[in-house]
């Protein structure tokens, strides 16, 4: 219950306040990099994590990644595909299919995507580093599902919250979700303040100065 009233909450914010606010915990989860693939809107779920790896042999294998999305059966998934290789795609517009008609939110890959306006036709959001035509096909291979990954250096975990926009992709740990929203909160309403203070005149060097971020973590701020 707790996970399902944390989500609408985490999705009120944006990636650059989530960010603010790991970086007052002093904690890590926001990337660089991993950005929109077409126009698609924000997204916001936890994470189904995916390690890709190098094809190594030339046996025949489960094409990557479609054993995970067989087996969702949650509606708040977010596919969070690390291992991705330069110049080579990991996902595709028969993977987006699949995920789409399962209910998943999008995908968030540390690599590439080959046709995306697969992706963009069906709505479908896809977050990553870039495009190519260059197919995984007998290239990369799925190591595991469903357990620690790294993405852009950041660890995430199974069930991890994901929030992704246009400004790109940012992670919390599941355990700190609801510390680090309520945190994410309090900024978003004390910035307004300041963009509210600013068009009314206000000089923006008093209201810009270290002690007005200070303040946010005060419990003055949560007014």
């Amino acid at each position: 219950m707790k996970h399902s009233k944390l989500l609408p909450r985490l999705a009120a914010l944006d990636t650059n306040t989530v960010s603010d606010a790991l970086d007052f915990l002093a904690l890590e989860g926001a990337t660089f990099g991993i950005r929109p693939l077409w126009d698609c809107p924000k997204i916001v779920g936890r994470a189904s994590t995916v390690q890709l790896g190098p094809k190594t042999d030339a046996a025949p294998t489960v094409h990557l990644i479609t054993p995970v999305i067989a087996a969702v059966a949650m509606d708040d998934r977010i596919l969070v595909i690390a291992g991705g290789m330069e110049r080579v795609s990991c996902w595709g517009d028969i993977l987006a299919n699949a995920a789409h008609q399962k209910g998943i939110r999008g995908s968030v890959i540390d690599g590439n995507s080959r046709d995306i306006d697969g992706s963009a036709s069906i709505g479908y959001p896809v977050y990553g580093r870039g495009v190519t035509m260059i197919s995984a096909r007998n290239r990369v291979v799925q190591v595991s599902s469903g357990q620690p990954v790294k993405m852009d250096g950041i660890l995430v975990k199974e069930d991890d919250y994901v929030i992704a926009d246009k400004c790109g992709t940012v992670f919390i740990p599941a355990e700190r979700a609801e510390e680090v929203i309520a945190l994410g909160e309090r900024i978003a309403r004390r910035q307004q303040g300041m963009v509210d203070a600013v068009r009314a005149g206000r000089s923006v060097a008093e209201v810009m100065h270290d002690k007005e971020f200070e303040s946010i973590t005060t419990k003055s701020a949560t007014s």
